[in-house]
């Protein structure tokens, strides 16, 4: 902090400017470019969702490209400038930016905005991400299912503008803490793979184990849905639980709780779950296990998978329906038809091992020990990460907040 504190000092004693965003740069509202228009070759283009999905601070490559004549419509951002999200699902994500830093110029679409300007793009971008510019879109927010912060109300958020030699320092410290996470969340990765390949072994079983079809073993039946759903969704306490997607994690094991409830005329209507039994997502990221820990009811978007406790354990059969080969084996079943869709009698179908409960035992203990390992955030490499996260957000606040020069 030093040396950044000694170069406020020099080019900034008495304190830093702060500016209206709209007085820092030009604002270019971008429009355009579904997610039909991106093509494998052509002109480097950035779409909004992907900017929050799979992008990080900056850019030099672009995942994805349009046609000349279609990015010939398109907002253009130049090698520095900044593309930022005006509309997104959350709050988290909206106005999330990425600095193009790549040697051409490429084009973005609808619901982003390119910021041009004459500071350090990286710089921009980590301001981006702060607390202070989090708490000002908070404000500027508007909308429920859709969050929007507008061009217009962007251009009114104020932000430091410390002299360059002060951001490009600012930049170098926070490279590092970034290089320092990016090898962590590398290490981590590299682990999980290692994990994957050691529960696919210990999920191999000998020849002379038996395999059974799994609807021999478990009763396994789809949800239901009452429609219109809107009409039996309820905010009373009284109402059931109602289990969606939404509500569990992609790599999460348990169903805890749920964000909505649906009147008992509704749970008449639905499916119901109890404490022990699984539910599996029968369509879109299709085929993930979870495992409920409360009494609630689920739609037709789930199975439920119940009464096999007299051949498997439990945590068994979660790290069985999560392997590789059934896994692979669903997917292939579910993709026969022309629309991928993993309804109850396929997964009745499927053919699964079933060793000894020992053996069941013994597996699990393995793979809970390493599971932990790569999953736990209280252990391990992931809480060395959280750690680090969390490390780097305090120094990334603090280095950028500062004391506002006298007007």
């Amino acid at each position: 902090m030093s040396r950044i504190d000694d170069l406020i000092a020099d080019f900034a004693p008495k304190g830093v400017e702060f500016k209206a965003l709209g007085d820092v740069g030009e604002f270019v509202r971008g429009n355009g470019m579904p997610k039909a228009d991106l093509v494998c070759e052509g002109v480097g283009a950035i779409h909004y969702g992907q900017i929050y999905t799979r992008y990080g601070v900056w850019a030099s490559e672009t995942l994805s490209f349009v046609s000349p004549e279609k990015a010939a419509k398109l907002a253009k951002a130049d090698p520095g400038d900044i593309i930022i999200t005006n509309t997104s699902e959350n709050i988290d994500d909206v106005g999330k930016a990425v600095a193009w830093l790549g040697t051409e110029a490429i084009v973005t679409g609808g619901h982003a905005t390119v910021i041009k300007h004459d500071q350090d793009p990286k710089f921009l971008a980590y301001w981006f991400a702060s607390v202070d510019f989090y708490v000002q879109k908070r404000k500027l927010a508007t909308g429920t299912k859709v969050i929007d912060v507008s061009a217009k109300k962007l251009a009114t958020v104020r932000i430091p503008i410390p002299p360059l030699e002060v951001q490009r320092e600012i930049v170098r410290v926070l490279d590092q803490f970034t290089q320092l996470e990016a090898e962590l969340e590398a290490e981590l990765e590299a682990r999980r793979a290692q994990y994957d390949y050691y529960a696919g072994e210990l999920l191999t079983v000998d020849r002379d184990v038996p395999c059974v079809r799994f609807g021999d073993v478990a009763t396994i039946v789809r949800g239901a849905s009452p429609r219109p759903i809107q009409q039996f969704i309820t905010e009373d306490p009284s109402g059931a639980p109602w289990i969606k997607i939404g509500d569990v994690p992609a790599d999460g094991k348990y169903i805890t709780r749920t964000s909505l409830r649906v009147t008992l005329e509704g749970a008449a209507k639905s499916r119901r779950v109890m404490p022990g039994d699984f539910v599996l997502s029968n369509s879109m990221s299709f085929g993930r296990p979870y495992i409920s820990k409360i009494e609630g009811y689920i739609h037709d978007g789930w199975l439920a998978i119940k009464g096999f406790e007299a051949s498997y354990v439990a945590d068994y059969l979660y790290y069985l329906l999560r392997s590789a080969p059934v896994q692979e084996e669903f997917k292939r079943r579910a993709g026969a038809g022309t629309v991928q869709n993993l309804n109850a009698e396929i997964v009745r179908s499927v053919k699964i091992p079933l060793p000894p409960r020992d053996a069941q035992e013994r597996v699990v203990g393995l793979l809970d020990r390493f599971d932990a390992l790569v999953n736990d955030i209280s252990i391990g490499l992931p809480a060395e990460l959280a750690a680090r996260r969390k490390q780097y957000e305090y120094y990334r606040d603090k280095l950028l907040t500062f004391e506002e020069a006298p007007a």
